[in-house]
């Protein structure tokens, strides 16, 4: 077929009535918003869920990292060890404050594209965090959503990477201790509207096997009202139980969310043998590396809190988060 001749208009007399005009630009308008969102779809069906055999980074900023570089002996062997072992990244509002926290997490989304892995977050910074306990602090109510908007921009531009994001560890299973749950579904809410991307899998706070009873714990969850816009839900962030033990929790959680997924920290479940306490217990080692189980709720176990890093001022350890030499040297006396 030959092309069609471009035709000409006499200039400056033919009007194009003002209704047609606007009604072009609702068309383009809404072309642009459904093409985002088929966009946004693509990547949502395209994208695999964390399992089993998923590796995430060993992030260059990891703490144990720098200690490492002043210490020496076994000390240092130790944090040598723990740095670089495949480990979960802690944004908090101290460390990674607003107009850094972006940032942040574009380093670590490049780190996993220079080494084809997952990254895996911890999103740690909500109002009245830890319930003015060991690991108190946060931003405030006008803040949190300011630094959780820089963290979503951020995993916004990555549907090419795996992140798998813990959001705010022990905010439901605390919360009925704290008396906060209606506080803790705002605040949960506007977290997951604000960093859910493509790839990203979120996972809420689903306590432990050794703390509330399943029962309590769906009941808290399901109060946030989040729990059909995640991925699902994470147990044993910073704990000691037993995989065995936290696979069977997740699974009676699951049975009671409508099939909702988890992963389990498994960073210092080595010994499991802590008991209930929970804050720096004696005795106690780093578990299976991430990535090497799952079942059908559990997508997979990582680990999340960087063995090492104190839980608190107790049992002789330092502020909460700090690196501890000597912790670090006992938790892996059975693996260097």
């Amino acid at each position: 077929m030959a092309p069609r001749k471009k035709l000409r208009m006499p200039p400056a007399r033919v009007l194009v009535p003002l209704g047609i005009v606007l009604g072009l630009v609702v068309v383009l308008v809404l072309v642009g918003v459904i093409g985002g969102a088929v966009t946004r779809g693509f990547h949502a069906l395209t994208a695999r869920a964390p399992e089993m055999g998923t590796t995430v980074i060993a992030p260059t900023q990891a703490k144990a990292a720098a200690a490492a570089r002043e210490l020496s002996g076994e000390q240092k062997d130790a944090a040598d060890y723990l740095a670089a072992q495949p480990t979960a990244y802690w944004l908090t509002p101290e460390q990674d404050p607003i107009g850094t926290a972006g940032g942040t997490v574009l380093d670590l989304i490049s780190q996993a594209r220079d080494q084809g892995r997952s990254v895996a977050l911890v999103v740690y910074g909500l109002p009245g965090r830890d319930c003015g306990n060991h690991s108190a602090g946060g931003l405030s109510e006008q803040d949190y959503p300011v630094w959780l908007r820089e963290i979503g921009s951020a995993l916004e531009t990555a549907p090419d990477v795996q992140k798998i994001v813990a959001l705010e560890p022990d905010s439901i299973a605390l919360s009925e201790e704290c008396g906060n749950i209606s506080d803790r579904a705002r605040q949960l809410s506007t977290a997951v509207d604000l960093i859910t991307s493509p790839n990203t899998w979120i996972y809420i706070d689903g306590g432990h096997s050794n703390w509330l009873p399943p029962q309590k714990m769906a009941d808290l969850i399901r109060q946030t009202g989040v729990i059909d816009r995640v991925r699902g839900f994470v147990t044993n962030v910073s704990n000691y139980q037993s995989p065995a033990d936290e696979f069977t929790y997740a699974a009676s959680l699951s049975s009671l969310l409508d099939g909702a997924h988890a992963i389990v920290d498994t960073s210092r479940s080595g010994a499991a043998t802590s008991g209930g306490e929970w804050c720096n217990p004696p005795g106690q080692l780093v578990g299976d590396p991430g990535g090497t189980f799952h079942d059908t709720v559990v997508d997979t176990n990582l680990w999340i809190k960087p063995p090492g890093e104190s839980d608190g001022e107790c049992n002789g350890g330092p502020a909460a988060g700090v690196y501890w030499p000597e912790a670090g040297v006992e938790l892996t006396r059975d693996v260097r």
